[in-house]
């Protein structure tokens, strides 16, 4: 669909997304005085159904960054999940989508410290799926920025500046040759990748850092640790990483709605393992979107048909 087609929520209305305006000296404009949720949406086949993961928990989450970033925002979770299912089905999506959700400090003359007026737009757009076949992966490097902390700016809301902490490490490590960065936090044990979550394999168990080690409150991490402990009985623990362990772990991955689960191949110029998938992660990466395409009725409270 080419963007004279599409349409995008703004306000309240449903309009071709070139027509979407936001004035260029607004707070969000000027100073990303915004808060988000990446939404994704499943496309089923058999049931010629759209469903919607974790529509509940990315609401809550997005509710918590409203508040901690002291928003005066007048919508509530069903103004959120009324303009998501209007703007998909107004665009007609029988397949697999992400739905930007953002809300925002508009209005013209405002500054960065503006709490209103506030405004949303929901922008839907066609996503494939993640490729985790063969030797295909990312070659990270462990950044030289430090993660952002509770102690600046608290990795717990999802605000639109904060993710400017992701590009610096990014681009750093594009320029040296990798594909994405893998960022410490100020205690110097492993945070997150740009934007998405850290696993890996040791030993046969599963290992992610706590929330309080600099990361994002995640529904994608969430989702892979409660699978793998209730549907594949993986061992898996929550605890710090030091930066050597990540040269040494047998298997690791980045994740997160955007992302999905994507293996890493490759830390510092260290191999992962043999640089081809390992079991366990794509043990968690089948059984993930056997998840979100409703092949686990115990888990059926997280999709939300859209149609």
């Amino acid at each position: 669909m080419d963007n004279d087609k599409r349409l995008i929520w703004l306000g309240g209305k449903l309009i071709p997304v070139n027509e979407a305006k936001i004035n260029v000296l607004s707070p969000t404009s000027q100073f990303g005085a915004n808060v988000f949720e990446g939404i994704r949406c499943y496309w089923n086949e058999d049931k010629q159904q759209l469903y919607a993961f974790r529509l509940a928990d990315h609401y809550k989450r997005l509710q918590n960054s409203i508040k901690i970033f002291r928003m005066k925002s007048p919508y509530t979770d069903e103004d959120f999940l009324k303009g998501l299912v209007d703007v998909v089905k107004a665009n007609g999506y029988k397949e697999d989508i992400q739905v930007r959700q953002t809300v925002f400090i508009d209005g013209l003359g405002g500054t960065w410290s503006s709490c209103e007026p506030v405004n949303m737009f929901i922008a839907p757009i066609p996503r494939g799926r993640t490729l985790i076949e063969g030797k295909k992966g990312l070659r990270c490097q462990v950044s030289s920025w430090e993660r952002i902390s509770d102690r600046n700016l608290s990795p717990r809301a999802k605000v639109g500046a904060n993710y400017i902490n992701s590009r610096m490490a990014h681009l750093e490590a594009q320029q040296n040759g990798y594909d994405t960065a893998i960022l410490l936090n100020d205690n110097g044990k492993v945070a997150e990748g740009p934007g998405s979550c850290f696993f890996m394999v040791r030993d046969n168990t599963l290992v992610t850092p706590p929330c309080t080690a600099s990361v994002l409150e995640s529904i994608t991490r969430d989702t892979i640790i409660r699978i793998a402990r209730d549907l594949l009985n993986i061992k898996t623990v929550e605890r710090d990483i030091d930066r050597t362990e990540l040269y040494i772990c047998d298997e690791a991955f980045l994740c997160g709605s955007a992302m999905e689960i994507t293996q890493v191949i490759n830390i510092d110029g260290y191999p992962v393992a043999d640089g081809e998938c390992g079991q366990i992660t794509k043990r968690l990466f089948d059984t993930y979107y056997e998840v979100l395409t409703g092949k686990h009725a115990e888990y059926s409270e997280w999709l939300t048909p859209i149609y």
